[in-house]
């Protein structure tokens, strides 16, 4: 999850919500739950650490789905299956027909190779996806486990999802899959979305995204025998001239970055191909249209301006251009928004009220994107506690604060769910 900064405040809440949380927050069960979270951190933490120490990279998450599948098992979910992705579900029942959903991304950035050094120094955990989205996850199973031990009557069933393809290439793949299902989506309510660690954001805007890989192809030879030839690194060097001029906006946000360049083999040879990797995001899918088109324009003029130069070039020996492109789609995220008086966002920020805990509406790339496209109630929070260095081998998450975050989720879900008096 990569927030930006806040948008401004929403409306005042609605005195009835906040009376529905505060009722809620005092009853016995809820108040049993919070003594029930303070004496759990050492079972947190285990979790967290042996499910870090499983290998997920994106496209190989199966291990720790099956090791996920055996923990919603343990703390009592029923109909604990995967499927045919490799998202892992399990249900508390309830007794509506619609779900809330919970939900925490298994996945990591790291490669299949990567070494998964875990280790705790007192409250401290250190290692790769120990926060994002080993924080998530483990907020997830503590409230399934929760469930178990204290037993508050809710309306509508909770459904707990751990998963796949949250991280980079892997798109979105499993909350795609989960909303082109239609058993989850006719029958998820609401989503909440567990990513990463913190208590002080509430996502409830999309940011969308588009990535791209370019690859341009040529004759290739040799720099002396066969200079004229033309070059892909030159045109992509000059399809990034032109595009990086493309003027945005600043409302709506939006951004464009060349990520990633490949191509040649030696200093001295001409290319065969080269290639680039490029991402554009807003909050306007029209703003991402256009910068798309911005950048299949600059390529074009590229090729046509190279392949004409190198004409010019090797007039005298007839050399034939031989020059191709390709435009290849590797992600695709829709952008969304959550309206301001939808019921989901009236209740966390009713649920923080009621804790004193502070935190900002933000728009940012996660799960939730899938669900705020498609017009329905969705955010991210996170999962308590604190992180830092995510996406790298630094990454560390700490457990202090854990249990304001629990504390959230849990209001939040029993008060979209509906819980009698």
């Amino acid at each position: 999850m990569s927030p930006t900064p806040p948008r401004a405040d929403m409306s005042d809440l609605a005195p009835t919500v906040q009376q529905e949380v505060a009722r809620l927050a005092a009853s016995p069960e809820v108040r049993s739950a919070f003594n029930w979270f303070r004496t759990q951190e050492p079972q947190l933490s285990h979790w967290q650490m042996e499910m870090a120490r499983i290998a997920a990279p994106p496209f190989g998450e199966s291990a720790r789905g099956a090791w996920l599948a055996e923990r919603f098992r343990e703390v009592g979910l029923d109909d604990v299956r995967i499927d045919d992705v490799g998202n892992v579900f399990g249900t508390h029942p309830g007794f509506g027909r619609r779900y809330v959903a919970l939900s925490a991304h298994i996945d990591t950035v790291f490669p299949a190779n990567t070494p998964l050094n875990i280790r705790q120094q007192g409250s401290r955990l250190y290692g790769p996806g120990v926060s994002d989205n080993g924080a998530g996850v483990t907020a997830m199973l503590g409230i399934a486990a929760l469930l178990r031990t204290v037993r508050v009557r809710h309306a509508l069933p909770f459904v707990f999802i751990g998963n796949v393809g949250e991280e980079g290439e892997g798109d979105l793949r499993g909350m795609r899959h989960i909303f082109s299902t239609p058993r989850w989506k006719d029958s998820i309510a609401y989503s909440v979305v567990l990513d990463g660690a913190g208590a002080d954001t509430i996502v409830a805007e999309a940011l969308g995204s588009r990535r791209f890989e370019v690859i341009v192809r040529g004759p290739g030879g040799h720099s002396w025998s066969d200079f004229g030839a033309p070059n892909p690194i030159v045109i992509l060097a000059k399809a990034i001239e032109m595009f990086t001029a493309t003027p945005v906006p600043a409302t709506p946000k939006t951004t464009f970055n060349i990520g990633v360049i490949r191509g040649g083999t030696s200093v001295n040879s001409i290319p065969e191909s080269a290639s680039m990797k490029v991402d554009i995001r807003s909050t306007s899918m029209a703003e991402m249209e256009r910068l798309e088109q911005s950048m299949r324009l600059a390529l074009n003029r590229a090729v046509e301006d190279e392949t004409m130069a190198a004409e010019m070039r090797s007039s005298a020996q007839k050399r034939p251009s031989g020059v191709s492109c390709e435009v290849v789609v590797i992600g695709s995220r829709p952008a969304g928004e959550l309206q301001p008086g939808a019921r989901i966002l009236q209740v966390v920020r009713a649920v923080d009220a009621q804790l004193s805990n502070a935190a900002q509406v933000q728009r940012a790339s996660t799960d939730a994107n899938i669900p705020l496209s498609l017009g329905q109630e969705a955010i991210a929070i996170g999962g308590g506690g604190s992180g830092g260095g995510a996406h790298t081998l630094q990454e560390w998450f700490d457990a202090n604060g854990r249990e304001l975050g629990l504390k959230r989720i849990l209001l939040t879900l029993l008060t979209l769910a509906g819980v009698g008096e």
